[in-house]
């Protein structure tokens, strides 16, 4: 019997993942204080939304949750359910409503995957200290407890930064570019049935092309204050 190297590797990376959820969610059992913030990124291929993402998670400590790993998690039900799992009681019980308010105001849910995608997402939102690359996050997540960011940059500076950093010409960064453009647009548009590119889904528009990485760096930080999710009372306070 073979073992799927990529089924081993997930199963890995989510025990991983769920260990440091269960120890966070026991400090904050201890203390009160505010829940971990929640930042969503939507880009344009290009744009550097990466390198901003990385510094980003190391200065405010946060876990990266990236499209692909999202993506491959939301395609087994058997490892949405392994995410889900890592929720307590009380935080699945909101997952579950939260969900069947998308079903009922937002979305259709065509397709099975398109659930796990929204249990994946609801899960790594609901445990915080999260940033969600791609796969509609910012649509799928309470807006009032979520930061959503979208990257955005000229076509020349998108197809000089791919060029570079893939080595590739710039007609095929070009090329590149147009095509996971083409590709994102369609999954917004048939999953949420809105424009990728449409401001009112997003707290921060950002165009890379004259802001330095400092600079969005502080301009993440400072935005971060004014979207702060309810304080969470430990659990001595509630006894108290």
């Amino acid at each position: 019997m073979t073992t799927n190297p990529t089924s081993t590797r997930l199963e890995h990376l989510i025990e991983e993942q769920a260990r440091k959820w269960q120890l966070a969610m026991n400090l904050r059992k201890k203390k009160s204080g505010p829940h971990p913030p929640v930042i969503t990124i939507s880009r344009q291929p290009g744009s550097g939304d990466h390198i901003f993402a990385r510094r980003i998670a190391e200065e405010l400590n946060l876990d990266i949750f990236d499209d692909k790993i999202i993506h491959e998690i939301a395609e087994s039900a058997n490892m949405s359910e392994k995410v889900v799992a890592s929720l307590d009681e009380k935080m699945r019980s909101t997952l579950d409503n939260w969900i069947q308010f998308l079903k009922t105001t937002r979305f259709f849910f065509s397709d099975k995957y398109f659930l796990h995608l929204t249990k994946v997402i609801g899960a790594a939102g609901g445990h915080g200290g999260a940033i969600i690359i791609g796969r509609g996050a910012n649509l799928i997540l309470p807006a009032e407890e979520t930061l959503r960011i979208r990257f955005i940059a000229p076509m020349e500076v998108k197809v000089k930064n791919l060029s570079k950093g893939l080595g590739i010409s710039a007609r095929e960064a070009e090329e590149r570019i147009i095509r996971i453009e083409a590709e994102r647009r369609a999954f917004i548009r048939k999953h949420f049935k809105v424009d990728i590119d449409d401001p009112i889904n997003y707290d921060l528009m950002i165009n890379t092309q004259y802001l330095d990485e400092d600079k969005i760096i502080e301009l993440v930080k400072s935005s971060l204050k004014f979207k702060k999710p309810k304080e969470r009372r430990s659990t001595d306070t509630k006894k108290a």
